[in-house]
């Protein structure tokens, strides 16, 4: 199965952004540069740069034939996929454990950006899509990446049967496979806090290169000082993090890397208590998160009147558009 044309005339090499073209299974580029194609789904992840995850260390060894590839197939029209099911409190929190092989229709979500009339965005670290559908919804042109294999072809699925149009890659953020000043947006959901902050930062300047000029980012990220953030470093007694933990930052550090890497920055509340669960959601929710999730949104509200409170809140958004 081919690449997608659509797909493939966005796409650059992410060792040296030069242009990708396609031949027997593989994507090349005339630095000589190869990368496999699996199952139409190209992995453009860069075998000498350390994984994040051992989900990327996953789609490499099926990308390069020492795993089976996982087959495709489509899902039935009151089908939720299984993968989506078994996946849904790492992508969406722990308020969302209950449904954990038992979801019987996709939490999408809203998302905070204008109609996209039509413009170019990018979700990094996409998993199986929820963000990229909200914003094809929208009416953006949709592209995500992620270093999952399984997700990618999970979010191929359920594009398919929402009937949303969207494009996806394997790929590490560290490192994107676009060509330079291609996206007017890009978002990222959940992703960044999970890196090391010197990761983040090269996460921060590879979006700043795959933004068009007066292009802007939307990026969630925790708040060091939120009262659920501080409660979980107190916990873990504000040791040195590792793997896949949280990293905390900062509103102030938030900016400054932010303005350092893209360009002019802000940052507002997302949300209390929690990072991930959203207003949308509430009929997937049992009643006693309900008041939580409420609560964090009444507060979020009032956040834009009361600047003090957007100190302590737990999810904040960083906005910030590449101004050269």
């Amino acid at each position: 199965m081919a690449v997608s044309k659509e797909l493939l005339k966005l796409l650059a090499c992410p060792r040296d952004k030069l242009p990708l073209m396609e031949t027997s299974g593989f994507l090349y580029c005339s630095s000589g540069h190869k990368y496999p194609v699996v199952n139409g789904i190209p992995v453009l992840l860069i075998e000498e740069l350390p994984q994040t995850h051992i989900a990327g260390e996953r789609a490499l060894a099926i990308a390069h034939g020492h795993n089976a590839a996982p087959p495709q197939f489509d899902l039935k029209e009151n089908e939720t996929d299984p993968f989506v099911s078994e996946v849904i409190a790492a992508t969406n929190g722990i308020l969302y454990q209950h449904l954990v092989g038992k979801l019987k229709a996709y939490p999408i979500p809203y998302l905070n950006l204008p109609a996209g009339q039509g413009k170019l965005f990018l979700e990094i670290g996409c998993n199986w899509g929820r963000w990229c559908i909200a914003a094809a919804r929208l009416g953006y042109t949709v592209y995500g990446v992620d270093p999952s294999l399984l997700a990618v072809q999970a979010a191929q699925r359920v594009a398919k049967q929402l009937g949303v149009t969207a494009h996806y890659a394997v790929a590490d953020g560290r490192a994107l496979p676009f060509s330079n000043s291609t996206f007017d947006e890009v978002f990222s959901y959940s992703v960044l806090q999970h890196l090391s902050k010197e990761n983040a930062g090269l996460v921060l300047s590879e979006v700043r290169v795959a933004l068009k000029k007066g292009g802007h980012s939307l990026i969630q990220m925790p708040n060091g000082f939120g009262i659920r953030c501080l409660y979980h470093q107190i916990r873990r007694g504000f040791r040195q993090t590792r793997d896949f933990e949280v990293r905390y930052w900062t509103p102030w550090e938030l900016r400054s890397v932010f303005e350092q890497r893209i360009g002019p920055s802000r940052f507002f509340v997302d949300g209390y208590f929690s990072l991930n669960p959203q207003i949308s959601d509430l009929r997937f929710l049992p009643r006693r998160y309900r008041f939580i999730v409420r609560m964090s949104d009444a507060l979020s509200k009032a956040s834009t009147m009361v600047r003090p409170l957007q100190y302590v809140a737990d999810s904040i958004y960083l906005s910030a558009n590449r101004a050269s």
